[in-house]
């Protein structure tokens, strides 16, 4: 495995937890977006507007650091493999079950322990190998009720598409690239790859507001607001100090809570309780990560 020897493993530490941080974030916006009554595109598009003007913020008013830049070409293709990942996810949730997509999408440790083998040598170790397996299997449990409900309305209110289902495999293989070439500017800051895929998101959803004008409320605009700021915009900021410090396959299992938590925040605010296989799927993931981290841990201590 690849090893970087200007980080320490308390830097590792911190990167995992704000990687477990930034996966919560994102892992509030499936309340958000069924409490707003907006076109997917558009929440994608508002989101990414106000994530980007966080960002830029950020950027602007911290402290200025004589570093390392990262390559043009790493910048450039770290925001398009995360803006493409968000606009997929989008696209696949109106074209297949939710289910499907989420479940495909996170597919993303597979393709983010192939892209970080082949591109920067970091060569998984077998507790990720072994939680992927875990994770997968997790996944599975975790959607069972609700890929057998796509599967029972066929031609009905949520016809499986199998276009869908291959745009939210693209979206897994886009977000596991993403980690990979955030990854390679691990001498320079990743926030400018996430401030650029938000830019190319937002504009991508200009057209969009024209032909779907949204209705506005205050309660739309403090869902938006909140997700712009916090769900996506301060995640942003976390997985990108993260992912700096933890193997990209590492960062891809650990932000694997995300969909563990989502019907959690839901389960809180709406009182919808989550079927039984799910429960048990989330704990195989939840228990798959946590190990991994610990065997990892105990190998650097031993």
């Amino acid at each position: 495995m690849r090893h970087f020897p200007n980080i320490d493993k308390s830097s590792r530490h911190l990167g995992q937890g704000a990687i477990f941080l930034c996966a919560i974030l994102w892992s509030t916006s499936g309340l958000c977006i069924k409490l707003l009554d907006w076109p997917p595109i558009l929440i994608a598009g508002a989101r990414s507007s106000l994530a980007a003007l966080v960002l830029a913020a950020v950027k602007f008013l911290k402290p200025r650091k004589v570093t390392a830049k990262a390559p043009p070409l790493s910048i450039f293709a770290g925001g398009c493999a995360y803006a493409a990942t968000m606009l997929l996810f989008v696209i696949a949730n109106k074209l297949t079950a939710p289910a499907n997509a989420i479940l495909l999408q996170y597919g993303a440790p597979i393709w983010a322990a192939m892209f970080g083998w082949l591109l920067i040598h970091e060569k998984p170790q077998w507790e990720h190998w072994g939680a992927l397996v875990l994770v997968m299997g997790g996944m599975a449990l975790f959607f069972k009720d609700s890929l057998a409900l796509a599967d029972g309305l066929r031609g009905g209110v949520l016809p499986r598409s199998l276009l869908g289902d291959g745009i939210a495999v693209l979206s897994g293989i886009c977000f596991g690239l993403n980690s990979v070439f955030l990854r390679m500017m691990k001498d320079g800051d990743p926030a400018d790859a996430m401030l650029l895929a938000h830019i190319f998101t937002a504009a991508f959803s200009v057209p969009f507001f024209f032909f779907y004008p949204p209705s506005v409320n205050s309660d739309a605009l403090l869902a938006v607001a909140f997700m712009g700021v916090f769900q996506i915009g301060l995640a942003s900021l976390l997985f990108a100090y993260g992912i700096k410090r933890v193997p990209a396959i590492q960062a891809m299992l650990t932000a694997m809570i995300e969909p563990v938590l989502n019907p959690v925040w839901v389960l809180l605010v709406t009182g919808e309780t989550p079927a039984a296989s799910a429960i048990a799927g989330g704990s195989v993931i939840v228990a798959a990560v946590a190990a991994s981290s610990i065997i990892g841990k105990r190998r650097e201590i031993g």
